[in-house]
Parts: structure tokens; sequence; C-alpha cells
């Protein structure tokens, strides 16, 4: 009968007799409906608030697995080649060695000053100076200039330089200044800067 009746007050309620300022004045079928509305929205809104954070959380955990399986790819392709990696240290190891052996020690220079003498003299230069220059320190090396002031023909000066290559430590070439010296074209004075080069003891064994 109650339930009836509440039918009946529905039918003839009005929208528009709704004192909005005066909530407890409201039939009571309508404060039970309005109130399962409000439940209903907070319910709604909630539930979609945990799935938004639901969401985040499972796309934050698919970008760290991808994270993951692209660290543990890397890490299976070094596992994978470790041999390969050791066998190429020890090639660089013997390269290193290797280039280190051609850098010339202190003792060394003098007898590399000579060795360029003889190789501008077999290629029929003269030697009017030789000397060495103050050290340039460098990250993992000295550089070590050598200032050469040599007379001969064009072809003695290219022999000379294609020569320097024949040295068994490393010498570069740099600044060229070729003229004439005199009235004979034949002979051209060639100046040049040799850079031969010291490995810096104690950078292997780290500070």
């Amino acid at each position: 009968m109650a339930f009836a009746d509440t039918l009946k007050s529905l039918n003839e309620f009005n929208l528009g007799d709704l004192d909005f300022d005066n909530l407890g004045s409201w039939p009571l079928a309508i404060k039970i409906l309005t109130g399962l509305l409000l439940f209903g929205l907070l319910l709604t809104g909630g539930y979609y608030y945990h799935l938004e954070g639901l969401q985040k959380q499972l796309e934050g955990k698919q970008s760290e697995e991808a994270d993951l399986r692209r660290d543990f790819e890397r890490k299976a392709f070094e596992a994978a080649n470790l041999e390969a990696y050791k066998m190429q240290m020890v090639e660089m190891e013997e390269s290193f060695g290797a280039l280190v052996s051609q850098l010339p020690s202190d003792t060394e220079v003098p007898g590399l000053l000579e060795d360029i003498t003889d190789k501008g003299e077999l290629n029929g230069l003269a030697i009017s100076t030789i000397d060495l220059l103050a050290e340039v320190p460098q990250e993992f090396y000295i550089e070590l200039p050598i200032s050469i002031v040599a007379v001969g023909s064009y072809h003695d000066l290219g022999a000379f330089i294609s020569g320097m290559a024949g040295l068994p430590r490393i010498v570069t070439l740099h600044d060229f200044n070729i003229k004439t010296p005199g009235s004979n074209t034949n002979q051209l004075q060639m100046n040049i800067t040799a850079k031969t080069y010291r490995y810096r003891e104690g950078l292997a064994d780290g500070p």
C-alpha cells in the first residue's frame, strides 16, 4: 500500500514544486531518488578516477618492462659476445703497445735526429740546421718538435719527405716553407717542422 502511495505521489509530483532552499520539504520518494542519483554519480566518478590511476600505472609498468627488455637484450648480446670482446681487447692492447713502442724515449731522441740527418744526406740534401724545439705536452703524449732547414733540388726534397715515412719511429711533418736561397734556381731551401711524440708515463696506471 505504501509503495502504491509512493508511485501515486510521484505521478502527482511536479518538478516545479521543488523548493531547493528547503530540501527537507521534498517528498520522501524524491529524496530517495535524488540520493540514489547522487550516489550513482559519485560511484561512477570514483570508478573512472580509479580506472584512470590504474591505467597510468599500467602504462608506467609497460614502459618499465620495455626498458628492462632492452637492457636484458643488450646484456644478453654482450654476454654472448664476451669472448669476442676479450679478443678485441687483446688486439687493441697489442696495437697500442706497438704504437707506443714507436714513440721515442728521451734517450732515443738524439739517435732520431741522427736518423733524420742521415735520411736527408742519403737523398742528396744539405741539412743546414736541425734543432729540437720545446716540448708541447698533450693529454696522453708529449710532442717533440724538430726544426729542419735543408737545401737541395726539388726531387731531392720530395725523396727526403717520402723517406721520412720509413723511419722506425713515428714522425709527422708540418709547416712546409720552400724558397730559392739564391740565384741558383735548381737549389731550394726547405724549412719544415718534424714532430715526433713521447708517451706520457704513468697514464696507463691511472691517477
